[in-house]
Parts: C-alpha cells; sequence; structure tokens
C-alpha cells in the first residue's frame, strides 16, 4: 500500500494519559516504529510535542474522545497538521482492543491516507461556537423550567396554561406574583390581567380557582426565581455574542438576508459552519456534514430507507427551526418549495428538505459574497412547459369536479 505521509504520528487520548505512537522511514524499504506513554498534564503534552517535531512528525491524527482531545490538538495545531478523526472511521481489528493497538492502528491509517480530518474550524469561531452552544442550552433549561411551573400549577389546580399562551407574560407573572404573596381571590387575581388579556377575566377567574397553597407557592418562587436566572444568564451571553461576531458582521447579515433567519439563527449558523466555507468543497460537502440530506443504503437493484446521519446536532436544531417558520411565509420559494414536498412526502420530509436548502443558500452566499436572491414563490409552476401546464390545470380542475363545483379557466392576457 502507498505510503501518503511519511512521517506522521497516531494518538489515543484518555482523560488521564495519551498513548503516541511515530512512524517515520527506516532502513531499507522498512518502516521505524515506535511509542510512548504521555500524561495529559500541560507539561508533559509540551514534552510530547517537542518529541514530534524532533522527529519531524508533519501529520498527527487523533480520535475524536469526548472533550479530551480538545487540549492535544489546540497545543500541536500551530506546529503541524492535526487531524480529528472521526471514531466510525476507524474500526481496528477485533479481539486485539488495547491502546496501545489504537495509537498504532491511527498511525497507519494517517500513513497511508485512508482517513479524511474532520472540521475543525479556527479559534475566534470555535469561542463564538462556545458561547451559541451555551446559549442554547441556557434557552432550554428555561423552557424546562417553565414547563415544571406549569406542571405545579396543574397539581395545585390552577389552570392558568389553559387559558394564557405564556406563563411569563406580564399578566401571567403579575398573577402567578400575587397568588406567591398571599392573594387567594380568583377575582382580585383576574383584574390584575392586562391590555386584551382582560377580556378573559370571567375564565380567568375560574382559571385561577384552586388549592394553591405555601407549599405551591415556595416551589414557584423558586422556580421563578431560576426562570429570571436564566434570562439574565441569556442576556449576558447574547451581549457577548455581539461583541464576538463584530468581525464577521458582512457574513452576519448575509445570512440574515434568508427568509425566516433571524439573527439569533444567523450566529449559530455561522458559529457552526464558520465565515469561510471554502474548508468544504461544494455545497452537498457541507450538508452531509451537517447531516442535512438522505443517506444512501443501496444493495444490487434494492434501496433500503436510509435516514439522515446525526451531523451536526446544534446547526440541525436551527435549521429545523427555520424551516418551520420559512414554510409559514408568503409567496417566498422556500414556502412553495415546502408546500411540493410536503404534499407528496410528508412534513417532516419537507422541512429537511426546506433545512437544506437554507444551508445551501448559506454556502453559495458566504463563498460569493452574494446576498440571498429569493426564486419566488411561483418558481416550480413558471418552470413548467406550456404542455405540463395544461397539465397540471386539467388536474386543478378535475380536484374543483370533485368537490361538485363546474367551472371554467381562461388564459391571462399578457400586459
Amino acid at each position: 500500500m502507498d505510503v501518503v505521509n511519511r512521517r506522521c504520528a497516531g494518538i489515543d487520548i484518555s482523560k488521564t494519559d495519551v498513548k503516541v505512537c511515530v512512524r517515520t522511514p527506516g532502513s531499507g524499504q522498512r518502516r521505524r516504529r515506535e511509542v510512548r506513554t504521555f500524561t495529559t498534564m500541560t507539561a508533559d503534552l509540551l514534552v510530547m510535542r517537542d518529541w514530534l517535531l524532533a522527529e519531524q512528525v508533519t501529520v498527527v491524527g487523533m480520535e475524536a474522545t469526548g472533550a479530551y482531545w480538545k487540549p492535544v490538538f489546540y497545543l500541536l495545531e500551530h506546529d503541524m497538521d492535526c487531524w480529528l478523526l472521526n471514531a466510525r472511521h476507524m474500526k481496528a481489528v477485533p479481539g486485539r482492543k488495547t491502546d496501545v493497538k489504537d495509537c498504532e492502528w491511527i498511525a497507519q491509517l494517517v500513513e497511508h491516507g485512508l482517513v479524511r480530518a474532520s472540521f475543525v474550524p479556527p479559534e475566534p469561531i470555535r469561542q463564538l461556537r462556545d458561547l451559541t452552544r451555551y446559549r442554547t442550552e441556557i434557552i432550554r433549561e428555561r423552557t424546562r423550567e417553565v414547563q415544571r411551573l406549569e406542571k405545579l400549577l396543574e397539581d395545585s389546580g390552577v389552570k392558568l396554561s389553559a387559558v394564557v399562551s405564556d406563563l411569563t407574560g406580564k399578566s401571567a407573572r403579575a398573577m402567578l406574583e400575587a397568588l406567591i404573596a398571599g392573594e387567594r381571590d380568583p377575582q382580585v387575581l383576574a383584574e390584575l390581567a392586562m391590555a386584551s388579556m382582560r377580556r378573559k377575566r370571567p375564565l380567568l377567574t375560574q382559571a385561577l380557582t384552586g388549592r394553591f397553597g405555601d407549599h405551591h407557592a415556595f416551589l414557584a418562587r423558586v422556580m421563578l426565581d431560576r426562570i429570571d436566572a436564566c434570562t439574565a444568564m441569556e442576556q449576558r451571553l447574547s451581549d457577548q455574542i455581539d461583541q464576538q461576531v463584530r468581525p464577521f458582521r458582512r457574513q452576519l447579515d448575509l445570512i440574515e438576508t434568508i427568509p425566516a433567519v433571524g439573527r439569533r439563527a444567523a450566529e449559530v449558523i455561522l458559529a457552526e459552519i464558520g465565515a469561510d466555507p471554502s474548508r468544504f468543497p461544494t455545497a452537498a460537502d457541507l450538508a452531509s456534514w451537517a447531516g442535512m440530506c438522505p443517506g444512501n443504503n443501496q444493495s444490487g437493484a434494492r434501496s433500503a430507507p436510509a435516514p439522515t446521519r446525526h451531523g451536526d446536532p446544534w446547526l440541525k436544531s436551527v435549521l429545523g427551526q427555520v424551516a418551520v417558520n420559512a414554510a409559514r411565509t408568503k409567496g417566498t420559494y422556500l414556502a412553495a418549495r415546502y408546500r411540493r414536498i410536503a404534499s407528496r412526502r410528508a412534513k417532516k420530509r419537507a422541512l429537511v428538505a426546506v433545512g437544506h436548502s437554507v444551508l445551501i443558500a448559506a454556502w453559495t452566499m458566504l463563498t460569493r459574497d452574494l446576498p440571498y436572491h429569493d426564486l419566488g414563490g411561483d418558481y416550480f409552476t413558471e418552470r413548467l412547459d406550456p404542455h405540463r401546464k395544461a397539465r397540471h390545470a386539467r388536474r386543478l380542475l378535475d380536484q374543483l369536479h370533485q368537490l361538485g363545483y363546474q367551472t371554467t379557466i381562461q388564459p391571462i392576457e399578457a400586459t
């Protein structure tokens, strides 16, 4: 087998130590192999780096093991070419599973070029990614706390969530604060409604009638305090993200031109794919890496169902939210694409397809430095030839006839 990288190394990483196998040219056609063990303390990792530099290693491969790969990768990335490898691509021979064998196997795969490096963004994007991911977790935690609050109210017989759409809104918050303070009269509590909610005062009076006691008041106070803490933390993270994205303001503005993509969604997309998508040769490569395209499972003439890959869960989550919002827009290509696929392949597949289109558009815009150009809601009908348009019109007429309507059509004269 051909040797692609003549001086390379494979690293098997655990929490407390790393096993490093170096493969370099030996005497004649033979390859020299040496394995050493280092602890994961920074001082010992620096010794490992000096040894690799002394061996003139140019490529280092390591398996993505939790978060333990990060100290090793960040320490070596400026001195040599570091490859972060997917564990699924490096299944070793069964029955010989040890850390030493693993690092030797990784070194051989890197030596012969049998694996591909995963995408690791530069440090500014990594910092932005840490912030956006933690903000997402804080938002999810706040949502879970609101759900716990709703369950607590159900336990007390208070059906406030059946009347108001948001338990953290101004009207609902005022009623909850009064309940915690000791007010139990439903009519007095209903009078705290504000704005349009005041029209629901009779219904609120019924909903606020329950057995809310001191025990429920204590738990509700704790939950509301936690919700407020999550809201304050979210604001702090958003302020820090605003400072972090200043060098990428142009890319952020471009992504925001896509319909249904707001500022926060654009920040997450930028943090996950980076400001320079040239790391992915084509838009299809980016969609495959993100897990926003169908898999392949074909054997001979038989094609089995192939779901999407796991990909990047943070990116897939925000693309799903964008797809839901884009499907509700009026007169846009994304909404037309959703309706066209949903009628044939169901709604979930249509949402994945719309998210895929958003990701393709983001790659194209960042690569060419161009804003989003919408193809229009009539894109799929305008591109039809006259014969297919006539057939489509007859199909629609048949549907009207089946519903019991008799109608005639006449072409609109061109102006």
